[in-house]
């Protein structure tokens, strides 16, 4: 798949944006390694606020529930360490990324890596889907899902299984033997119509791979 690790993650909060004082009630990410997913982080948090009966029913998270949960800053320092300097994905990633900053600079931490969005990637490698949602496009490639929905953690391992899905099928349809995620960052932020040339740029740089010798008995 290439020789990265990758962090899918995903936040629920309690509105849609940091600077109205929304903050983040749960964070869920996965490692992403040689197509598999290999370790999870999970937790709720404490915000502080109370959340809105709007957002109690899409997420099935209750203020009861949050009343006991660790404090969003000592939840955020963990994941900082969990997450290091490995690249980043998210499905929709202008929304997480803004909590995830947010967050950080709440503790004095900033973030050092790139973040890819799975759904700008989705529009370019599949423009034939009807809807680029993390739900339809599950759907439309028939992928591993859990059923549950607006959790952070089955919302990070559905978009894990995305993104595995995603960079399969551009090394088959494009004949690319690894991905690298600076190449799939480009790919997210060229108008569609300019991704083929890119990526048969990209493969002409490449180096020639020998044959297999034949093996005579």
């Amino acid at each position: 798949m290439g020789n990265f690790r990758a962090i899918i993650l995903d936040f629920e909060t309690t509105g849609l944006s940091p600077d109205c004082g929304d903050r983040t009630i749960e964070v869920g990410a996965v490692v992403v390694e040689d197509g598999a997913i290999v370790d999870r982080f999970q937790s709720l948090m404490n915000p502080g606020i109370k959340v809105s009966g709007f957002i109690e029913s899409y997420t099935g998270i209750t203020n009861q529930m949050l009343s006991s949960a660790p404090p969003v800053a000592e939840v955020m320092r963990r994941f900082a360490g969990f997450i290091g300097r490995h690249p980043l994905v998210a499905h929709n990633a202008s929304f997480d990324r803004r909590f995830l900053d947010a967050e950080f600079a709440r503790i004095g931490h900033a973030r050092r890596q790139e973040v890819a969005c799975s759904m700008l990637l989705a529009r370019r490698i599949y423009p034939e889907a009807s809807c680029h949602t993390l739900e339809k496009l599950v759907r439309y490639k028939n992928l591993q899902t859990t059923g549950v929905h607006h959790r952070a953690l089955a919302d990070a391992e559905m978009t894990a299984h995305l993104w595995i899905s995603l960079v399969e099928d551009l090394k088959r349809r494009h004949a690319l033997r690894e991905v690298p995620f600076d190449l799939l960052l480009q790919i997210s932020r060229l108008p569609k119509a300019k991704v083929p040339a890119h990526l048969d740029e990209y493969r002409g740089t490449l180096p020639e791979v020998s044959p297999e010798p034949k093996t005579t008995i």
